[in-house]
This record gives structure tokens, C-alpha cells and sequence, in this order.
């Protein structure tokens, strides 16, 4: 039996089977496409690349928190069974998600005051909450307590940088990630806006680049500037709304100046894809450096 259990909610990116293979749970995030709502999480009745297709078609989507209430009941069946679990959810700064886990976990515990539960908010979204979970994985495997992987996620966190390219900014404005002055700036026709996972969990449009290609030469050149010479990575996520290609070509550009273990390539499901929009490329990495210095060092 594993030590504890690791889980992700559905605005995580990590291969299915990956998570069947690590014993991964997880707790879906609802979102609802024309107004038909999806409580599992992912689709059902149609795949992931025929929900971009619905939304280059016009269709609309939008997603809704996790209730507090659902948290209560994933975290007692695992206080009853007297099982320990690390939750990692999708970062504070973009949604409710893991303050409502918080507030749950007070309850549970009121009830079950020796349970051992963890929350942990990645500050990330996507492949970035993925990487956290692949961290957790690894470091479960290395031996580390539950308290004591919490608390190396805890610090981690903040050196898994995010950075990634949109197709068009107007999905994260209406989703409230991005004001609509920022969205607008960067739609202007031939501009590829790059955004990052700020310090504080927030998305921040910080640089642009002329056509798809340059973009992504952009973010292997950001990539470069934050992990050392020789570094040698051990997963890189690469995260796509239904652009396959785009990832593999990313992948490619980083594979010629740096030395990585593994890629994860993986397609956004419908919780980060309603507010990314067809055509994202999304790239997750440790880098050699917190987030925080990162920032000072190349956006001022």
C-alpha cells in the first residue's frame, strides 16, 4: 500500500497513464459547454479535440469551483479509512478552488482531528499542477513522509515555471483571468502574446513575439535563460489545446540545447482549455531559480 495518496483536480495536466500508474486520484472541476453541464471533469459524450472544435464553431464554455461541500466528502472517506492524502489543487490566484479546500479540510477536521491531510496550492494551472503531482510522486518514491513532501512542495512550488503562448487573449478575459486592455494589446493581428504564472499565482502577459514559429523560439529562449548551462531536467510537461504538432516542435527546439529526462506531452482538458482558447502551448519546468528572481531579472 502506498504511504499516502497523492490528488490533482481536472485543471491538472498529466497523462492518463501516468496517473493510473502512480495511484493518482483526483476531483473534478465542473464546467458546462451551451449550457449543458459536465460534472466529471472531462467529457463524456465527445473527446477533447471535438471540444475545441465545438469552440472555433462558436459554441461557449465556462467552469465552476469545487464546493466545499464535495471536498468534505472526499477528505472523510479518507479520514474514516484513516488514509493519508496530499490534495494539489490548481493555483489561488486564478481560482476558488483551494480556498474552498481549505475551508473543508477545518470541518473534516473538527470531526477527525488526528486526520492526515494536506492541501497544497500549486500557485499553477495546467501541465505547471501536473509537474507539482510528478514532483509529489517522486519524492513519495524517494521515501519522504506525507508533512515532509507537503513541505518541499511548499518551497518547490515556487521555482515551476510556466510560460505559454495563446492563439487569441479574448477566452482568458472572458474567463476573468485578463483584463480586457491586456487581452486587446495582445490580439493585434500577427502578434503572439507570452504570458506567464506570476509569483503570486496570477497571469501576467509580459512579452510578445510576430507568428507561431517566433513564439515558440521564445519560449525555449525564456526557458534557457532560467536553468543553468548544464542543467539536466527530469520532466518537462508540455501542455496543448488540440496543436499537437506546435508541442512537438517545442519539444524539438528544447531537446537541441537541453538536457531533459522526459517529456510529458499532454492535450488541456476542458477546464483550462475554456479559458485558453484553441491553438495553447504551454510550457512547465523546474527552473534554477524562484519564480520571484526570474521576474526581477528579465521584466523589469
Amino acid at each position: 500500500m502506498s504511504p499516502f495518496t497523492i490528488m490533482i483536480d481536472t485543471g491538472a495536466d498529466l497523462p492518463q497513464e501516468f496517473i493510473d500508474e502512480h495511484g493518482i486520484a483526483t476531483i473534478p472541476i465542473p464546467f458546462h459547454l451551451d449550457g449543458v453541464q459536465h460534472d466529471g471533469g472531462r467529457w463524456q459524450e465527445i473527446s477533447d479535440q471535438g471540444f475545441y472544435e465545438a469552440l472555433r464553431n462558436g459554441s461557449v464554455s465556462g467552469t465552476a469551483l469545487i464546493n466545499p461541500e464535495t471536498f468534505v466528502r472526499v477528505f472523510t472517506e479518507y479520514a474514516q479509512r484513516g488514509e493519508k492524502l496530499l490534495a494539489i489543487t490548481l493555483s489561488s490566484g486564478l481560482s476558488g478552488t483551494y480556498q474552498n479546500s481549505v475551508i473543508a479540510l477545518a470541518e473534516v477536521k473538527e470531526k477527525y482531528p488526528d486526520c492526515q491531510i494536506y492541501t497544497i496550492d500549486s500557485t499553477n494551472a495546467a501541465g505547471g499542477a501536473g509537474l507539482i503531482a510528478v514532483i509529489a510522486v517522486r519524492k513519495r518514491t524517494e521515501g519522504l513522509s506525507l508533512e515532509e513532501t507537503a513541505k518541499y512542495l511548499d518551497v518547490k512550488k515556487h521555482s515551476c515555471l510556466s510560460l505559454f503562448t495563446v492563439n487569441d487573449l479574448m477566452y482568458l478575459h472572458r474567463g476573468g483571468r485578463l483584463s480586457r486592455l491586456s487581452a486587446v494589446a495582445g490580439s493585434i493581428i500577427g502578434i503572439k502574446p507570452l504570458l506567464n504564472v506570476a509569483p503570486d499565482g496570477t497571469l501576467k502577459l509580459k512579452d510578445k513575439s510576430r507568428g507561431r514559429k517566433a513564439s515558440l523560439e521564445r519560449l525555449c529562449s525564456q526557458m534557457k535563460r532560467s536553468v543553468h548551462p548544464e542543467a539536466k531536467l527530469d520532466t518537462v510537461i508540455i501542455s496543448h489545446s488540440n496543436c499537437l504538432e506546435d508541442a512537438q516542435a517545442l519539444a524539438a527546439l528544447i531537446r537541441s540545447s537541453i538536457t531533459v529526462r522526459e517529456f510529458k506531452l499532454v492535450m488541456m482538458g476542458p477546464v483550462i482549455g475554456t479559458h485558453v482558447g484553441p491553438g495553447c502551448i504551454a510550457l512547465f519546468f523546474e527552473a534554477d531559480m524562484p519564480r520571484e528572481e526570474y521576474e526581477a531579472k528579465f521584466y523589469k
